[in-house]
């Protein structure tokens, strides 16, 4: 895990994970993981999200990218970002996280790195494979801005996804399906807020996995879609079309 302790007016070099703070406490930890997962892997790869139930982490997070450019891309559009009533504030870790230093071989148990450091003793590395290093971790966005998946690539959730006889014309309300299950209306919410005119977010409690996404005008709800068209929600992709009136 990276250092808590980010020092004011530090110059820290860009790298894979940021660190942000002034998140609200009153959130729980797996809720706020999922939604920092959501609101983040818009912008690359990510490996893991780390928060603490700790008085120590309270309102602390760590999102670790694959990549520096990705994490950079994070920092810049994400800043100031309203999340749960809070204006995150990001930075770049000081320390390297430990999956990205198991993934470059650079990992030093933290026993032996104490050990080393009071004794001064040999530095012992432990290789470890990238895709090790990642396994069994969420893949981020991988389709194109606004092109629509085929259903053949929708993963299968015991039931086909439901979708419209006929695509209904342009307008200001989204249908949203092939959602994780475990999906809130406040994930969806900083997801979507991301785009100017969001007005409503409306989960449909008897068929999980479905939303209605309301923006103020037709124009403002496109520009939503085809920005998230393929989005993944931890294994999910998402399919979005406009709402039938």
């Amino acid at each position: 895990m990276a250092e808590v302790s980010q020092g004011q007016g530090e110059e820290i070099p860009p790298n894979m994970t940021l660190y942000i703070n002034n998140l609200n406490e009153k959130v729980k930890i797996d809720e706020l993981k999922k939604s920092l997962f959501a609101v983040f892997s818009q912008f690359g790869k990510i490996l893991d999200v780390l928060a603490f139930k700790t008085l120590k982490h309270k309102g602390q997070a760590w999102v670790i990218f694959e990549d520096v450019s990705s994490a950079t891309n994070g920092f810049r559009r994400m800043q100031g970002f309203r999340f749960y009533d809070k204006e995150m504030r990001i930075h770049y870790a000081k320390t390297k996280s430990d999956i990205i230093a198991k993934a470059d071989g650079t990992f030093v148990p933290r026993e032996k790195r104490k050990r080393h450091e009071e004794k001064g003793g040999k530095k012992r590395k432990e290789q470890l494979d990238p895709n090790q290093a990642a396994a069994g971790l969420n893949p981020a966005y991988a389709g194109a801005y606004g092109a629509t998946p085929p259903l053949s690539q929708l993963p299968y959730l015991g039931a086909r996804p439901i979708v419209p006889d006929a695509p209904a014309p342009p307008n200001n309300i989204l249908f949203i399906q092939n959602l994780p299950h475990d999906a809130t209306t406040m994930m969806l919410q900083m997801l979507f807020n991301q785009y100017p005119g969001l007005k409503d977010v409306r989960m449909v409690e008897t068929k999980p996995g479905i939303a209605f996404v309301e923006y103020e005008n037709e124009m403002q709800s496109t520009v939503a879609m085809q920005a998230l068209q393929g989005f993944k929600m931890q294994q999910n992709q998402m399919l979005i079309t406009y709402a039938k009136k």
